[in-house]
């Protein structure tokens, strides 16, 4: 299995092929819809919540979640799934129930806007750069993630296979803006999973099931603790795999980081904000949290599986943990099958890409540009500018993409960045909206301070001036710190600063949100939200 070369043929690059002429071919055809920078950049608000509810999860789906999540699955066992009953599914449910009123109803085009319109202009441009710069290191991991299948599969060299991704990406996002990254999104959804099914089942088949891999699992360096989700994780008896005990999953992971990610991550939250009305806004994450309960089955079990099929999984280069995917499709599937597959995992790339860089442009266009530096200017200006973005956006992304080449796991730097981020954001955010005499200078100095705290851990922890578990445990811990230091500075610097005014935070803090008529009678979100709850608790018990 040292070769991971595979063996295509026409059929399966035909496949392919045909894929990216139904991608570009969609860029083409929403750019005829593009009237106004509300079409370009939220589409116009007019989307059905099905298509943003599909298009909001796909938008997850990049590298960092098929690689990644398989590579973890591969390195940490069943603990993975952590990541998604309890570090996704209440966080969706927060963002669908109690954020996206705040959200859509001030009418924000973007994350940093609702920071503008709470605190102040110093607190909006700050986030609005390090949004900008996080979302470019993010489509960096992707683009990466790309080229290193493609180098590995096809023998294509990595920096082709890196521009050859970043010119269709480019090509279909300028075109249609986010419509065009949101129908492809929700195409490319039902294409990954046409990928991911058929080498969870084939390979489970090949090992006896799902008792036969836990029997070889156990002889694994991971061992018999990798079957577990929470078992082994109590405070000062720490085995479980990923070296930190319940506090650090349930107040870190759970809490923080994926808090932080879902609620304050735009690339996520833009999906929302084109729904046609606030009812289908709330139901966006809702939707995209029912087939997010099932994705470890399709995720993390192909990195277990790898691990016992695959001798010496994560000791060279080619066999990285990163590669469990390509690996399995390499030993199980047939030509055909494996242009399907491939077309798969392109596609979660391009997701990935797509859904960063389509916030990029908004962010870049709505948050800096049209308020600081060219103010004023035409409709059609800021639709042009966009585009200019977009292209700009994916151009750095490429060199981006090296950093990410110095990670085997692609999943650990996602859940650094995330800690540095998106942690620190949403402090800000969770007291701001909860607490009406938070300060518009709080909102700035506790935001900084934040990002700082989680920076310097990732920092030290990299001299090896700290130590921790694992990669992972570091972000847990660092987005933890985060969090803390973000509201403690934030509280004492209230105590000393003027709040804005109760009639400016209309539509912006608690007990004042907008509303519309769409969600004066329907119970649908409740519904959604306590099904997908009572979902994750029940999984979450299976695999204790």
């Amino acid at each position: 299995m040292d070769e991971v070369r595979l063996d295509t043929n026409f059929v399966d690059y035909l496949i392919v092929a045909s894929y990216f002429v139904v991608v570009l071919g969609v860029g083409f055809a929403a750019k005829r819809y593009i009237k106004s920078s509300l079409d370009y950049f939220l589409s116009g608000r007019s989307l059905p919540a099905w298509i943003t509810g599909l298009a909001f999860i796909s938008a997850n789906l990049g590298a960092t979640e098929v690689l990644g999540m398989a590579a973890n699955g591969a390195q940490y066992g069943v603990a993975t799934v952590n990541y998604y009953w309890i570090g996704a599914i209440p966080a969706m449910v927060f963002l669908g129930l109690v954020m996206m009123p705040f959200y859509y109803g001030s009418k924000v085009r973007s994350v940093p806007e609702y920071l503008l319109l709470r605190f102040n202009k110093a607190s909006h441009q700050f986030n609005s750069w390090t949004f900008a710069i996080a979302t470019i290191l993010i489509a960096g991991v992707n683009l990466y993630a790309l080229a290193l299948v493609l180098k590995f599969l096809l023998g294509w060299p990595i920096i082709l296979g890196i521009v050859v991704a970043a010119v269709i990406v480019a090509v279909y996002i300028t075109l249609g803006g986010l419509s065009s990254a949101i129908y492809n999104e929700v195409l490319q959804f039902f294409v990954i999973l046409a990928a991911l099914i058929p080498i969870s089942l084939i390979g489970l088949h090949d090992i006896g099931g799902w008792n036969g891999l836990q029997d070889r699992f156990k002889d694994t360096d991971v061992g018999e603790a990798g079957l577990h989700a929470l078992q082994g994780t109590g405070i000062g008896d720490v085995v479980n795999p990923i070296g930190v005990s319940w506090i650090g999953i349930v107040f870190g992971l759970g809490f923080v980081l994926a808090f932080g990610y879902w609620t304050t991550n735009f690339a996520e939250v833009q999906r929302a904000l084109s729904a046609k009305d606030m009812s289908a806004a709330e139901r966006t994450p809702l939707i995209g949290a029912i087939p997010k309960l099932f994705l470890p089955f399709v995720m993390i079990l192909p990195g277990m599986i790898a691990l016992v099929v695959i001798p010496k999984l994560g000791t060279t280069d080619d066999l990285q943990y990163n590669n469990a995917i390509p690996l399995l499709m390499n030993k199980y599937l047939p030509n055909g099958m494996l242009g399907i597959a491939l077309t798969g995992l392109m596609a979660s790339f391009m997701a990935g890409v797509a859904a960063n860089v389509s916030a990029f442009n908004t962010v870049v266009t709505t948050g800096l540009v049209e308020p600081y530096f060219k103010p004023g200017q035409p409709d059609e200006w800021y639709v042009r500018f966009g585009r200019i973005a977009t292209v700009g956006g994916i151009a750095i992304s490429i060199f981006t993409a090296l950093i990410a080449s110095t990670y085997d796991n692609l999943m650990n730097y996602l859940q650094a960045l995330f800690s540095i981020f998106n942690a620190p954001l949403f402090a800000t955010f969770i007291i701001g909206m909860f607490w009406k005499r938070m300060t518009p200078a709080a909102g700035l100095w506790g935001l900084i301070a934040g990002t700082i705290a989680a920076a310097a851990t990732f920092i030290f922890y990299k001299t090896k001036v700290i130590h921790f578990g694992s990669d992972l445990a570091e972000s847990m811990v660092g987005a933890s710190l985060a969090f803390i230091v973000d509201a403690i500075v934030s509280v004492l610097v209230t105590l000393g600063t003027t709040p804005k005014p109760v009639s400016e935070l209309q539509g912006l803090v608690y007990g004042m949100a907008n509303t519309d008529e769409s969600v004066a009678t329907s119970h649908t979100p409740l519904i959604l939200g306590a099904f997908v709850l009572v979902g994750a608790a029940v999984l979450t018990i299976v695999f204790w």
